[in-house]
């Protein structure tokens, strides 16, 4: 990410302690974005992943300088006598200049796989803060499901507890059993003990979205943001084409089948002879005794070429092409790897919203039977075990409700990340700038491919992203919402 990116994260965050404070006794509100903000400018995971590209800057800084001159400088003062005869100080001073001409292609190909890492050490990080951002939005909606688990507990222990006050005054009338009271206190014993596993998982989640956010456990968090429903109208062959094209993983490592084919050339060199440039200057002096001096100076051209080595030069081919080889397959798993994420995490994602609309429904039903159930007992003509299956129908129903809300939201953004959709972009438009920048990387790199020569894959994916489109989408989105409906009525 360049810095002035960095520059307006850490700016936020500063603006985000400045507003919220330091202090326990004042609460943070935060939406999701600013939730996602602040994550990226002050988590410790990310920053260390960052890192990476200094590494990676200074591993090109020193294969460009294995390539270029190096300057040496020498001295020496020495003071000796020997035996009978006199005195004698002598000085010396030197300096050697070299310049490599021709390695056999080694450092050349140094240089490349340096440049290359630098490139890929930026994606990594790319990668990391998306996966950053995933995580922390899945973290504020386990936060949003688990404070609406509390709630619907804490509804469920007040209906419980209602409908116990209600029976212990009928149990006092004498129209109802003891058995009825008995079950009716062990229900809401039961209630309250769900409750507060209910309220234990809700510290739980929130710790672990401050623990993202990096902020000091104690100190209160407000989320003020709630769920939303944003239909997602990519298909899913749209989707997994585009991750063939932008995740970041995957450029990753056709950068290192890059690398791993250029140490092929570079352990090559080997076999081929090396060539540098020499210059040296040197002067000597002798104080004492007299005064004598001298000056010399050395131009060279040397040459070498390693004709037998016992077969170390083949050895260490081999394993180049070995490590490639494996580097070639990495890609193709990989890739193997993104089709099948992309697809579950699709298929998880429609699901939910398919359960959204569906116990929507269940919901009102549930309130409507639980409230004729309550009635009927409370008139005497229905029993305790009607009040009870109302109830956790009732329960469950809201649960189930907030599950598919939430769960759509989280598999939603998962799937975006799996597409490798960069922060901040629409999962609806093709980003042109963003398009442009992947297409050069891959005709830079030499394709997306299932093997090197082939670049089919890289052709598929950009007919896809050509037609990345809202209507070309919406499209898609609308035929496959007719096949489910058809294969719904055949069954």
């Amino acid at each position: 990410m360049k810095k002035r990116g960095r520059g307006k994260l850490a700016a936020l965050a500063a603006s985000l302690i400045i507003l919220y404070g330091g202090s326990v006794s004042e609460a943070a509100a935060l939406s999701i974005q600013e939730a996602v903000d602040l994550a990226l400018a002050q988590n410790t995971s990310l920053r260390i992943t960052e890192k990476g590209e200094d590494t990676a800057k200074a591993n090109l800084k020193s294969a460009r300088g294995a390539n270029s001159f190096d300057v040496g400088l020498s001295g020496s003062l020495t003071d000796g006598r020997t035996n009978s005869e006199s005195r004698q100080d002598n000085g010396s001073l030197s300096l050697r200049v070299g310049l490599p001409i021709y390695s056999g292609g080694r450092n050349q190909a140094n240089i490349e796989s340096a440049e290359i890492g630098v490139d890929a050490a930026r994606l990594k990080t790319e990668r990391a803060r998306e996966d950053l951002r995933l995580s922390v939005i899945q973290a504020y909606y386990n936060v949003l499901e688990a404070k609406k688990k509390t709630e619907i507990g804490q509804e469920t222990v007040e209906k419980y507890q209602a409908h116990l006050t209600n029976v212990e005054q009928l149990f006092t009338a004498g129209s109802k059993a003891r058995l009825d009271v008995l079950r009716s206190s062990v229900e809401l014993t039961n209630a309250r003990q769900a409750l507060l596993k209910a309220e234990n998982d809700y510290e739980v989640k929130m710790l672990t979205l401050k623990n993202l956010l990096r902020i000091d456990a104690k100190e209160e968090l407000i989320l003020t943001e709630d769920f939303k429903f944003v239909p997602f109208h990519p298909g899913m062959d749209a989707c997994v084409d585009y991750a063939y094209l932008h995740r970041k993983d995957l450029l990753i490592d056709l950068y290192n089948l890059k690398q791993r084919e250029l140490d092929v050339k570079a352990a090559r060199a080997g076999f081929l002879p090396s060539l540098s440039l020499s210059a040296s200057t040197g002067a000597s002096e002798r104080y004492n005794p007299g005064s004598d001096n001298s000056h010399n100076y050395q131009v060279g051209l040397s040459a070498s070429w390693n004709l037998f080595d016992s077969g170390v030069t083949q050895a260490a081919v081999d394993k180049a092409k070995t490590a490639r080889d494996q580097a070639e397959l990495t890609l193709v798993k990989d890739k193997e790897d993104v089709s099948f994420a992309v697809r579950q995490l699709y298929y998880s994602m429609r699901e939910a919203e398919r359960r959204f609309s569906v116990t929507k429904a269940a919901v009102s039903e549930a309130e409507e039977d639980y409230y004729i159930a309550s009635e009927k007992y409370r008139a005497g003509q229905g029993i305790l075990l009607d009040i009870i299956d109302s109830q956790e129908a009732l329960a469950t129903a809201e649960l189930n409700f907030n599950s598919a809300q939430y769960d759509y939201a989280r598999y939603k953004a998962a799937v975006e990340n799996a597409m490798g959709l960069g922060l901040g972009e629409d999962p609806g438009i093709a980003d042109p700038v963003r398009t442009a920048e992947r297409e050069a990387y891959i005709r830079e790199r030499g394709g997306l491919p299932d093997s090197p020569p082939n670049s089919k894959d890289y052709r598929r994916a950009k007919e896809i992203i050509d037609a990345n489109t809202p209507a070309k989408w919406a499209e898609e989105a609308a035929r496959e919402a007719a096949e489910a409906r058809e294969g719904k009525g055949d069954r």
